[in-house]
């Protein structure tokens, strides 16, 4: 159990602007190394996968400069940011003029990180734990989704899960620079941008990113 994860993301990150959003600042930490290691000392757990929430990945920061530059697509709307990391998505969704964004991570840092950026950013987020690709679809009219295809099971279970949001008549946006699992047939491409970020998290320091829909 976390003693204060508020408080553990206060001490290792600051609040700073997005590379390719600056309108939103997040608590982002500096380097991957230093607060992946106390992150696991955290848990009493080691070998964690990295700390999603802590960074601006790329596809995130695609995803959210997408919907800052195109409101119509969430305003007045009701907004699902899956996988939700930092909240940057949702962040930007609000921002963006949606009637409600709920951020979903199972990350036990996520809850924390995404009310400290919400109350940076002046905005309303709500937050759930639970993992949404053990039920149907939540009733929302759009769902965001960055950086979710990294990984081979997971990246299949998201994509029925999405797939089934759509046949539901779900709006489906995802920010994806192209990684290893990206579903090669069914996306329609809405933007590419170049993303600054760094060689700790990808492999170069600009990421083109692409955003999305299902």
């Amino acid at each position: 159990m976390i003693a204060d994860p508020a408080a553990f993301i206060l001490a290792n990150t600051r609040l700073q602007p997005t590379p390719h959003a600056p309108e939103i600042s997040l608590w982002l930490a500096d380097e991957i190394t230093p607060i992946w290691r106390l992150t696991e000392e955290e848990l009493g757990e080691m070998g964690l996968p990295p700390p999603f929430w802590a960074f601006a990945w790329a596809g995130g920061q695609g995803l959210a400069r997408w919907l800052l530059d195109n409101p119509h697509e969430v305003a007045g709307k009701r907004v699902l940011d899956f996988a939700a990391g930092s909240g940057l998505v949702g962040v930007a969704a609000m921002k963006a003029g949606a009637a409600s964004t709920l951020c979903a991570d199972i990350d036990p840092f996520c809850g924390a990180a995404v009310a400290l950026n919400a109350e940076g950013n002046g905005v309303a987020l709500a937050f759930t734990a639970d993992d949404l690709l053990d039920a149907p679809p939540p009733e929302v009219d759009v769902i965001c989704a960055g950086d979710v295809f990294y990984e081979k099971p997971m990246a299949e279970r998201v994509l029925a899960w999405l797939t089934a949001a759509t046949a539901r008549g779900t709006r489906i946006l995802v920010g994806d620079p192209l990684r290893t699992y990206f579903p090669k047939s069914g996306f329609q491409l809405l933007a590419e941008y170049e993303v600054p970020t760094t060689r700790e998290l990808e492999d170069s320091a600009v990421k083109r990113t692409r955003v999305w829909t299902l």
